[in-house]
């Protein structure tokens, strides 16, 4: 079982003093769009646990903290990061959406259509895509349809996307340099904002 912390939480421990290791595992376009100040970006696709391990240098006893935009892909973070043999991994409940809806502060750079939409965005465009050229041109384009359902169940059921790691791969899911231009960058404390993608 995975510890969870809230955005409260872990903003009170940043603030109290203590060592916090925060770990983004979104997209980079994702975090330059909007990231909690304090934390590193590592996606998910390219996420290599002993990697992170080694990138600790001796600090390994130190809880290491993990975000998304909403929890799920940090959740799957921490249990590579907990097969690797991190001593405590915690996901943040809720991820970046909940910390940003808290009114912490964060980094806001351009924005970015999240990768859930996109998915939402290529899946329904697949199955439109499917059926259309199914009902008009030949029927076995049907199969079209079918697959993508077949993926969104299967997704559903391991709460693991597929096109969602591919997506994340695309180049409009990539900046040509991870670290956001300073005068792009906007620390601020939004209360009541909440991201709409």
């Amino acid at each position: 079982m995975i510890e969870t912390m809230t955005p409260q939480k872990l903003a009170e421990l940043r603030r109290s003093g203590q060592p916090v290791d925060l770990i983004d595992v979104r997209t980079p376009v994702e975090f330059r769009e909007v990231h909690v100040e304090f934390a590193r970006n590592m996606p998910l696709g390219q996420f290599a646990p002993q990697a992170v391990l080694a990138s600790r240098h001796g600090r390994d006893a130190e809880p290491l903290y993990v975000i998304c935009r909403s929890g799920n892909r940090a959740r799957q973070a921490c249990e590579q990061l907990a097969a690797a043999g991190t001593v405590r991994v915690i996901n943040i409940e809720g991820g970046t959406l909940a910390w940003d809806a808290a009114g912490l502060p964060v980094v806001r750079g351009r924005k970015a259509i999240s990768l859930e939409r996109q998915v939402r965005i290529a899946a329904g465009s697949l199955v439109l895509l499917g059926s259309g050229l199914g009902a008009f041109v030949h029927p076995a384009w049907i199969g079209l349809a079918a697959f993508v359902g077949a993926g969104l169940l299967f997704a559903g059921i391991t709460d693991t996307c597929g096109m969602g790691m591919l997506l994340a791969r695309m180049p409009w899911n990539q900046v040509a340099d991870a670290t956001t231009k300073p005068a792009e960058q906007n620390v601020c404390c939004a209360t009541g904002r909440s991201d709409k993608s």
